[in-house]
């Protein structure tokens, strides 16, 4: 038996690998111009390749689940706790770990997207699987797919505040 919403899931699995890479070679293309990379650039790609692998494993989490046979109501019950708590941390953590990184805090649209909105999401979710109201699939799905936009939509807030940067150019 298949998991619902399981096709969904790999083609945005495979859409998140492919937004993790093509955001890392997008903030080394300042390196290779001759740039040295701030603290900024590497946290940026830390936290966009970081959030992008623990969102695919969410995405991939309920069907290997359901290899071991577990009852759809468990599959989806357990995703959503061995998922969404570890991501929670991540968005709930992500201010603190940007100002130790960089010594700025984040773009308030970030804080408000990314942090906010996704974290609600969760919790959402997590009350919806948890508290058997009939759309475990649908909201599980929702809230990999909603923060897996908003991590995109916070990556090109960030790029337009690192591009508003002066190039760090070595000098010759």
């Amino acid at each position: 038996m298949e998991i619902a919403g399981a096709t969904f899931l790999y083609t945005l699995a495979t859409l998140m690998i492919t937004f993790a890479g093509f955001a890392a070679l997008l903030l080394i293309i300042r390196q290779a111009a001759g740039a040295k990379l701030s603290a900024l650039d590497r946290f940026l790609t830390r936290t966009t390749v970081g959030h992008s692998l623990a969102l695919t494993g969410g995405a991939l989490l309920p069907m290997l689940l359901g290899l071991y046979g577990l009852g759809d109501v468990l599959v989806w019950k357990a995703s959503a706790l061995i998922f969404g708590l570890p991501m929670l941390a991540l968005l709930l953590t992500y201010p603190r770990r940007r100002v130790a990184a960089t010594g700025g805090p984040p773009p308030p649209l970030v804080l408000v997207g990314m942090v906010g909105a996704g974290s609600l999401v969760l919790i959402a979710t997590i009350v919806d699987v948890l508290g058997n109201f009939g759309h475990a699939a649908a909201a599980y799905v929702s809230a990999v797919t909603v923060n897996f936009f908003l991590l995109a939509a916070a990556f090109v807030i960030a790029i337009e505040v690192i591009l508003r940067q002066p190039l760090d150019l070595p000098e010759k």
